[in-house]
């Protein structure tokens, strides 16, 4: 196979490593309080400039005490107005830096929200972090980066065709961003986007992303990947399933040298017969067999993800280590890993200004906030972000857990969504069913392949399946929460049933809500429902066959889409 390289055999990008040298430097010392403080004295460069500015009093603010006084709290649509405006072709509206593109992502509603980036937070507030989390590559694991062909990057998804905001401002996915040609960083190309399979034949329909995901596997399996890149797990977990169902597909193209039955391959009958002997032998095509050689898988590694990334690693090799994507959405750095933890990162302190509430209390526009030093080891809180693009005391809708410190600097891992399942007062928030869930498993030996849950209705009908450890005769009139489960390996009823009482007793001891609703018998005891093999990640396929991009297509820990909830019990 010929390979292209990526970077010299040996060498290293000297942004790589100076990016992840000065983030250690800055992280370690007490001046990165006094950063905040002046980042926060004007998060915007020039901010009586600016619409938002001078209708929030920024020329008065002088520390962060007085910023927080005269700036709410803000989720997306208390800002849209001002980013629809400054879409709309207004200037100076949040940011005196006009605004180069507008990163699309998904809203709560599924309306794609349009959040703006100008060069002064990519310079300052994002490739400082990009970076680093790149570095950890480098330092780590450098033959991921030597090749371009090294590393298969399922995020890195080049849009066909850009959107565009009302004053014609390119509006598109952070993944389909080229962030040389729009930012001049030659070097931001990220590993694996400049492999042979980074421009897709013109065959290929834009719209059929199943067919984009085959025709970049097609390619990729002709080459010697050592690492997957996902940020989105459920990416990562999907390709198996793909290599499985779509093998005799993949031979036969490799075998006649074709790309989806196209000209445009080198036939190669030799690898195709050890490929589909591997098959044969296993049941199906896994990673391991194709990439003999993987070392590395890169997305987000708790959340559920921290249920099943265990034995989903298996599936690409024994030697495989899965290390954590950035504490990051479209609208900024919260954390990035600068070593090898399983799952968490140092704050992203030098971008701008972070502020946490604690995650028990409801947020609101007058939250009280703490910063970065005063974060407490074991909790979880609410992320809230200021930078200089434009977006001021933004609640990203993420919450944290602080696993432990680094000198003085907690070290934070992504705890899940914000989101509040709270039908009788039980106040469950996503971070409460994973610990749940990773307890109960634990202790009774069981393994899945993913997991999502829903309340289910108050008069105890059952919702189709295969529901235990619930008692029908006991609390027959209260919801109670419903979950869908993948195992890994078959369980028995009376292992359903254990299971169920131990969901049961681990949310009682995660969140005091849960714990008060079942004492009084508001909410009756959980239902387990066995899904059948694959199921989550035909599901998966269903939703990316739909028009969803894959990197859109989440795991949702809870199920509120009546049709997907039927599709995954069966029902």
């Amino acid at each position: 196979m010929e390979h292209q390289d990526e970077f010299p055999r040996g060498q290293v990008p000297t942004e790589f490593v100076h990016a992840l040298a000065v983030l250690c430097r800055d992280n370690s010392t007490n001046r990165t309080r006094g950063r905040q403080n002046c980042t926060l004295a004007h998060p915007e460069g020039k901010p009586p400039h600016t619409e938002f500015g001078k209708a929030h009093g920024f020329a008065r603010c002088g520390s962060v005490d007085a910023y927080r006084a005269a700036v709410p709290i803000a989720d997306y649509a208390s800002l849209a107005p001002w980013i629809e405006s400054a879409a709309a072709g207004r200037q100076n509206v949040l940011s005196a830096d006009p605004a180069v593109v507008f990163f699309k992502s998904s809203g709560s509603t599924g309306e794609s929200k349009q959040i703006p980036i100008t060069r002064q937070f990519m310079r300052t507030s994002f490739f400082p972090f990009y970076y680093a989390a790149w570095a950890n590559f480098v330092e780590h694991f450098p033959e991921a980066v030597q090749r371009a062909d090294a590393t298969l990057n399922l995020k890195h998804d080049p849009a066909p065709a850009i959107g565009a905001t009302r004053s014609g401002q390119p509006h598109l996915g952070a993944s389909q961003v080229d962030f040389g040609q729009a930012f001049g960083e030659p070097l931001a190309a990220e590993p694996g986007s400049r492999a042979p399979w980074g421009t897709l034949p013109d065959f290929v329909d834009p719209a059929d992303h199943l067919q984009r995901s085959y025709v970049r596997l097609r390619a990729a399996i002709e080459h010697d990947v050592r690492c997957v890149i996902g940020i989105n797990p459920a990416m990562v977990a999907a390709l198996p399933y793909q290599l499985v169902q779509w093998w005799p597909r993949l031979v036969k193209d490799l075998h006649d040298g074709t790309i989806d039955g196209h000209p445009g391959g080198t036939p190669d009958p030799g690898r195709a017969r050890l490929l589909e002997r591997s098959a044969e032998r296993a049941g199906g095509l896994l990673p391991t067999h194709v990439w003999p050689r993987m070392q590395l898988l890169f997305c987000w590694t708790t959340g559920l993800a921290s249920l099943y990334l265990p034995r989903l690693r298996e599936a690409f090799g024994p030697r495989v280590t899965a290390l954590p994507a950035p504490v990051a959405a479209s609208e900024g750095f919260v954390a990035v890993a600068l070593d090898r933890h399983l799952t968490a990162g140092s704050p992203a302190i030098t971008g701008g200004l972070l502020e946490f509430v604690d995650a028990d209390e409801d947020l609101r526009p007058d939250s009280a906030t703490q910063l970065f030093h005063e974060l407490e080891t074991g909790r979880e809180y609410h992320a809230v972000i200021s930078h200089v693009g434009g977006l001021y005391r933004y609640a990203l809708g993420d919450v944290v857990r602080v696993v432990d410190r680094v000198g003085d600097i907690p070290r934070v891992e992504y705890a899940g969504r914000r989101t509040l399942s709270d039908a009788v007062g039980e106040r469950l928030r996503e971070s409460h069913v994973v610990t749940a869930l990773r307890t109960a498993l634990a202790s009774t030996g069981l393994d899945v392949r993913n997991a999502t849950c829903r309340v289910v209705g108050a008069d105890g009908t059952r919702t189709g399946g295969d529901p235990a450890g619930a008692d029908p005769a006991q609390d027959a009139e209260a919801p109670r929460y419903a979950f869908a489960l993948e195992p890994f390996l078959p369980w028995s009823g009376r292992e359903t049933a254990a299971l169920g009482r131990a969901v049961d007793a681990a949310l009682s001891d995660a969140a005091p809500g849960y714990r008060s609703a079942r004492g009084t018998g508001r909410l009756g005891a959980p239902e387990i429902h066995r899904v059948a093999s694959d199921t989550f990640a035909r599901d998966w396929q269903h939703r990316v066959a739909a028009g969803t991009r894959p990197a859109q297509v989440k795991d949702r820990v809870f199920q509120n889409d009546d049709s997907a909830w039927q599709r995954l019990i069966g029902g």
